[in-house]
């Protein structure tokens, strides 16, 4: 039982009570609200008299308070079981969109600000940092754009990417496809998978229908033994929301055009200057440096594979062609790893229960970061919620709510609000995310508003006779998201608009990436395990009934699975950071044209399929006859159109930093709790409130270096990527 002072926050939960008709209703006020405070700004003040006080600081502190209820507005329609309420949602941030482009692009409010500017208060840090970004932000929106056409046009544009920006996400929340498979045609895949499936009638008697969703789509592509069941998979995959791809095209020519209005030479010079990296060219040559250095390991990889599959075959009888196909990358990687290292995968995660592993990571982070998790249920969630009614302070029946709090170390202080919603259902946000729903900030009267963040993913739900259980790969992800989560509730800011991961995007990553070392430390991964059967009478029973007379388990994982964990961390290693250069780069070529003309005539499926091949040299249909447009894998890269733009390196850009800290600070023992919290209050805290890169060289204490990165990728460290950028 926690101690009764950590079960009352002195903040009352966000409710989700909210209606079709109420969505649309709050977000006219909020504008409303918005638009007043700017009015009067103008109003009552002069060029002359402005000052941070009376210009960007009302504004600041209705952007803080907006903000409590936007986010949630605007979350809606990745959760909400309801078709109406996610229209409702997607159209609100539809009209907050416009009305922040519209703001964006006031010149009357840009004077004032950049009167401000030039007045040069002496100011605290965060608060000239913030002058400084809204200042900058107004140029950026446009206003550096002589007025008349070339600036409505330029307005005219950033609706119109707000508006795809929206249709493209909800094509992809609300993808219901999938193709009906024999069991035959899926044998070798978990029974686990295939008794949650649904089954036909019908013209389909017998089958099974197959999603796209991850907890159907990869342990088939691990498993099925059927290299044809695979292809339908992967195809049908890449071509599910195919009404994207208008969209998509639409997007980028825009973007080109956008950036050209503005003076840059394409959207990638645009967007990049705004970052860490500053500058395209930085990227093209640490994404062309990787490349290089990591083909020939990736020939190498391929070689293993390609054997592989040789000897699969030829044991079972069945024709080889002699290629490697996209869809005989997970099963072949899977295969290895149980040939060559022992490994079983469906064993090792049995040590890995979903509700357990949480609960070990949040002991994790209790210990690293001085933090206590209160999970708030039953009378308590009534008690907390301003309604009386418990359910109004979640989402959804299967959503976890817990209390958080800094322990006795550091003050046993309120942090904030840590929301989980685990499982896979219609019409939710399809991969594993963070969302901010309320940041924190310091109001008016100086009192501090708590942090409110939600894990969003798409585990296997529980059934009678096994939890969710997560492999390796997915204790890992899950533990990067929750990192997520940490930087959202433990950030500092005075500021809403730098709370914690509102970073610089080739950052962000950061430090989630450097929390997924713990999930390769042998003592982590032993604390995180349970065995499932010790869970319950029942679920021992279920996992009798399936070994037939073995002895139980040992109830954590066994040192010398661990080991076998371990040493595959670096397997194929080359080959899945090309596919991720594959992403990167382009990414970077559908932001970088030379000219306008290109990327109206760019193919873009046909780009995306060559470079995959170019880059990863992994098969795909195109060698069988179909053709580089076989697929539109674009249409489902929702981070291009969600805020990565442009951005998609940080992904690779980022682990420089991670390992530099993992390896630097933590490596010789990761559960150094004084480090830990040194690494809260140095990083964490700081969300994008100081240039991060200061705020790295403060954990360093000298600036980072890419050695780390290199070593853990199995390059030598050389200068490349070292000279005119972020390291």
């Amino acid at each position: 039982m926690a101690p009764d002072h950590l079960r009352k926050p002195p903040q009352a939960p966000p409710l989700f009570t909210a209606t079709a008709q109420s969505i649309l209703d709050d977000t006219k006020r909020l504008i409303d609200t918005s638009r007043k405070v700017q009015d009067d700004v103008v109003k009552h003040v002069q060029p002359e008299s402005a000052m941070f006080a009376n210009v960007v600081l009302p504004m600041a502190r209705d952007q803080n308070e907006s903000a409590l209820e936007t986010h949630i507005l605007c979350f809606y329609q990745a959760v909400s079981t309801d078709e109406k309420l996610r229209d409702a949602s997607s159209e609100a941030e539809k009209q907050l969109d416009d009305f922040w482009i519209e703001a964006s692009m006031r010149e009357d409010l840009f004077k004032l600000v950049d009167a401000v500017l030039k007045r040069g208060e002496t100011l605290d840090p965060e608060s000239k940092r913030l002058l400084e970004k809204e200042h900058k932000d107004y140029v950026r929106s446009g206003l550096g754009i002589p007025a008349g056409p070339q600036r409505d046009r330029f307005k005219e544009i950033k609706k119109r990417l707000s508006q795809l920006a929206i249709e493209f996400s909800r094509n992809l929340n609300e993808e219901k496809g999938g193709i009906w498979f024999t069991r035959e045609e899926l044998d070798g895949v978990p029974e686990d998978v295939l008794s949650g499936l649904k089954q036909g009638e019908g013209e389909n008697e017998g089958k099974l229908w197959l999603t796209f969703k991850y907890p159907d789509l990869f342990p088939t592509m691990k498993y099925a033994k059927n290299g044809e069941t695979r292809k339908r998979m992967a195809i049908a995959n890449e071509n599910k929301c195919n009404q994207n791809v208008p969209l998509f095209r639409e997007a980028m020519i825009l973007r080109d055009e956008a950036a050209r209005i503005m003076g840059y030479p394409n959207h990638a010079s645009f967007r990049i200057e705004d970052g860490m990296a500053k500058s395209p060219d930085w990227v093209n040559q640490f994404l062309g440096g990787l490349r290089t250095r990591l083909t020939d390991g990736g020939k190498k990889e391929l070689e293993v594979l390609l054997n592989l599959k040789k000897t699969d075959l030829e044991s079972r009888g069945e024709p080889f062609d002699g290629r490697f196909y996209i869809w005989d990358h997970r099963f072949y990687d899977r295969l290895m790893q149980e040939r060559d290292y022992a490994l079983d995968q469906q064993l090792v995660s049995e040590y890995f229960p979903l509700q357990t592993t949480i609960e070990g990571m949040l002991k994790i982070f209790e210990e690293l970061f001085g933090l206590v998790f209160v999970e708030v249920t039953g009378e308590d969630r009534d008690t907390l919620a301003t309604t009386g009614k418990g359910n109004d302070i979640v989402w959804h029946d299967d959503v976890q709510i817990f209390s958080v709090w800094d322990d006795e170390g550091e003050g046993s202080g309120f942090v904030g609000y840590l929301y989980l919603d685990l499982f896979s259902r219609d019409g939710k946000y399809g991969h594993a995310a963070n969302f901010n729903l309320q940041p924190g900030f310091v109001d008016a009267n100086g009192k501090r508003h708590y942090p409110a963040t939600a894990l969003v993913c798409n585990f296997t739900k529980p059934t009678a006779k096994k939890p969710s259980l997560l492999k390796h790969h997915e204790v890992t992800t899950l533990f990067h998201e929750l990192g997520h989560g940490i930087h959202d509730l433990v950030s500092r800011t005075t500021y809403s608009r730098f709370h914690g991961t509102n970073t610089a995007r080739d950052f962000v990553e950061a430090p989630s990436q450097m929390l997924e070392n713990w999930c390769w430390t042998p003592s982590q991964l032993k604390s995180l395990s349970k065995h499932y059967s010790y869970l319950s009478p029942k679920y021992l029973e279920a996992w009798k009934d399936q070994v037939e007379g073995k002895p139980q388990p040992p109830e954590q994982i066994p040192q010398e699975v661990i080991d076998k964990i371990i040493r595959t961390k670096h397997v194929n290693d080359a080959l899945l950071n090309l596919r991720q250069l594959h992403f990167g780069i382009f990414d970077l070529t559908v932001h970088q044209p030379r000219n306008h003309e290109e990327i109206e005539k760019l193919p873009i499926s046909e780009t995306y399929n060559s470079l995959r091949k170019q880059i990863t040299g992994i098969d795909g249909p195109e060698v069988l006859g179909f053709g580089n447009d076989w697929g539109n894998g674009q249409a489902t890269f929702g981070h291009l159109m969600g805020g990565y733009d442009a951005g998609y390196y940080g992904y690779m850009s980022s682990q420089v930093y991670s390992a530099d800290m993992f390896y630097t600070i933590f490596h010789s023992n990761p559960m150094n709790g004084s480090e830990g919290r040194r690494y809260r209050h140095q990083v964490l805290e700081k969300g994008g409130s100081q240039d991060e890169m200061k705020t790295l060289t403060d954990f360093l204490g000298r600036e980072p270096r890419s050695d780390a990165f290199y070593r853990e990728l199995g390059l030598s460290a050389t200068d490349e990527g070292s000279q005119g950028g972020p390291v």
